[in-house]
């Protein structure tokens, strides 16, 4: 009875240290939230918390001037004011979608290749280079970006959605191997056999019962990569730079932001959220597949 009694305090205790962090975990997203749909001058003169009690502070503008482009008012030719508008988040957010996308998909089908050619292929040299694949993973991203970009430069992919497509498949590739190897291993060898008797070769094999049987992993590994590539800004910073507005990612769009609009939160807050909304959809449209994904491979038998 002391046992039980002494479980169900523990789980009470760990459950509420789980509410109590993820409070503390949301309020900055609350204010991010509430910020970006407050007037400017509501933002300047009171704190986030307190805008519930000023219902009329309340504005769809911040979002109009992120989305639709940020207005500048400049002079004229006739010495008159002009108002123009800058370049937008929509474009930042189409350009982030067009770099994202490919480079989740390309590694994820290479590294689920490799990883079932390590797992159940006999080959000259199969553990050396899976410890290579497994050694790249402690190599710092920043050591490789100088020799890729002088690379690139020579063959005209500096400024290319291929270029940061390559560079993120490159980057993402250990990985990726890394765990769709530790699932993929412990599928059973009797479901393989049974279908080389039945007279599927390798590729049938993968194709057609590898890839649906790793769901869990390939969607783990989809979330990591997803949300790494989404808020890059190194590698969009390097491998982009100089092809001009309409290839800029929501990252650099941001510290562009914060660059020349520094202290007007308001808006700042507005293109954050922007940026984050297709992150935590992705993450919540396959969040029941990541903790199954993770643990691939902790448990055989």
């Amino acid at each position: 009875m002391k046992s039980k009694t002494t479980t169900r305090n523990s789980h009470r205790l760990i459950t509420f240290l789980l509410i109590v962090f993820c409070i503390f975990w949301t309020i900055p997203t609350a204010g991010i939230l509430i910020t970006s749909f407050r007037t400017q001058d509501a933002t300047a003169s009171s704190g986030w918390w307190t805008a519930f009690m000023h219902p009329k502070d309340f504005t769809l503008d911040n979002y109009n001037q992120v989305l639709g482009g940020q207005r500048y008012t400049v002079s004229g030719a006739d010495g008159g004011s002009v108002v123009k508008r800058g370049a937008t988040m929509a474009s930042a957010f189409l350009s982030s979608v067009t770099v994202t996308l490919p480079a989740v998909i390309i590694p994820i089908f290479i590294a689920a290749a490799a990883a079932y050619a390590f797992a159940w292929m006999s080959f000259p040299g199969r553990k050396i280079l899976f410890a290579i694949v497994i050694a790249l993973l402690v190599v710092p991203l920043q050591i490789s970006l100088i020799p890729i970009l002088r690379d690139y430069q020579k063959i005209g992919l500096n400024g290319t959605y291929l270029g940061v497509w390559l560079a993120h498949t490159g980057f993402g590739l250990p990985l990726a191997t890394y765990l769709l190897f530790n699932y993929i291993s412990t599928i059973p060898r009797s479901i393989l056999e049974s279908a080389f008797i039945d007279g599927a070769n390798h590729f049938t094999v993968f194709s057609r019962l590898i890839l649906p049987l790793s769901t869990p992993a390939l969607a783990s590994f989809a979330i990591f990569q997803f949300i790494w590539v989404w808020n890059d800004l190194l590698v969009a910073l390097v491998f982009l730079s100089g092809s001009g507005q309409m290839m800029e990612v929501v990252t650099v769009r941001l510290m562009n932001m914060a660059g020349t609009r520094g202290t007007d939160w308001y808006l700042l807050t507005a293109g954050a959220f922007v940026s984050m909304i297709l992150p935590m959809v992705v993450f919540l449209s396959l969040q029941k597949y990541f903790v199954k994904g993770l643990l691939a491979g902790s448990v055989k038998g």
